[in-house]
């Protein structure tokens, strides 16, 4: 069965047909009242246990670890129980709605929610 999942950048305009979003981030967009982060397309929910841990984001920020090794490390963090039930979750609602998985990161490509849109993915495969 395929899913309708897709990530977005938070707080850019929503595209027809990418239902509800879900905020994979640690922290809550400063500035924004809580009344108002769906109004201004940050998210609907917020998920901070999809979000990289502290001291990963710590880590990477401070030391420029290399985008290959963070992937590797928060793809470590999401086996765990809570995180890892939420991704299954996730792919069962992506199966009957279509959900979009948003961070603040500009690209894609060096952003933790391209990880987790393919543990999304995996996730409905294992079944």
């Amino acid at each position: 069965m395929s899913l309708h999942v897709q990530t977005a950048q938070a707080g850019t305009p929503r595209q027809r047909g990418e239902g509800l979003r879900v905020g994979a981030v640690r922290l809550l967009p400063r500035g924004v009242s809580k009344r108002d982060y769906a109004r201004k397309n940050y998210f609907d929910v917020w998920l901070p246990t999809l979000a990289p841990s502290r001291p990963l984001l710590s880590r990477i920020l401070k030391s420029g670890m290399p985008v290959t090794a963070f992937f590797q490390h928060y793809r470590k963090e999401m086996e765990s129980t809570g995180p890892r039930q939420v991704i299954k979750l996730l792919a069962e609602i992506a199966k009957r709605t279509p959900i979009t998985v948003c961070c603040y990161c500009d690209d894609e490509t060096r952003c933790h929610r391209s990880v987790l849109l393919k543990l999304i993915r995996k996730a409905n495969q294992s079944h």
